[in-house]
């Protein structure tokens, strides 16, 4: 008999760089639940640099509401006419999804968790076989990436996963259109 000698995996970096995008467009099914509540439908998502819009729509296609982001605070129309006004999109938010002002959502880290892009003070626990971040930890909220574009090492999720506490929030994104200023 012969011994074998597994090679351990090297653990995962907390530096994992990957491309990051100024400006993108997705479109993807959504669904969030608080543990007692939940809610699905799409969610149409243009970030640009400091700017987004975010079209909720319910699972038929209709248009519940729209937040609009930028420097200047944010926005969101609902389909009834009503608008409301805030000072930072953070504030919006949880009137759309169930759970997300317990859970403290920061929609402002959401456009490089989308991306499986961690920032800088997140910690990759994770790596797929391509090296791509399969699971992070940023402060506090656990970002899974259940699924990606294709096999590549550069490519975008398509699945991703994220939750703290009983709040949870899943998209599964069916379009990407990345650019590059």
């Amino acid at each position: 008999m012969t011994a074998c000698t597994l090679n351990p995996a090297a653990p995962p970096s907390d530096s994992v760089v990957r491309q990051t995008y100024d400006v993108f467009t997705l479109s993807a099914r959504l669904s969030a639940s608080d543990g007692s509540q939940s809610s699905t439908g799409r969610l149409d998502w243009e970030h640009r640099m400091e700017m987004d819009r975010w079209t909720i729509s319910s699972p038929l296609g209709q248009i519940v509401a729209q937040i609009d982001s930028g420097p200047d605070g944010a926005e969101v129309l609902f389909a009834n006419g009503e608008r409301r006004y805030a000072p930072q999109v953070a504030d919006l938010v949880p009137m759309l999804l169930p759970g997300a002002a317990e859970a403290n959502l920061p929609p402002e880290r959401l456009a490089a968790w989308v991306q499986a892009a961690p920032p800088s003070d997140a910690e990759v626990r994770t790596l797929d076989a391509q090296g791509r971040p399969a699971r992070l930890i940023d402060r506090g909220w656990i970002i899974d990436y259940l699924g990606y574009r294709d096999e590549t090492p550069e490519s975008l999720p398509r699945l991703v996963d994220i939750s703290r506490g009983e709040f949870r929030l899943r998209l599964v994104v069916d379009r990407w259109e990345t650019e590059t200023p």
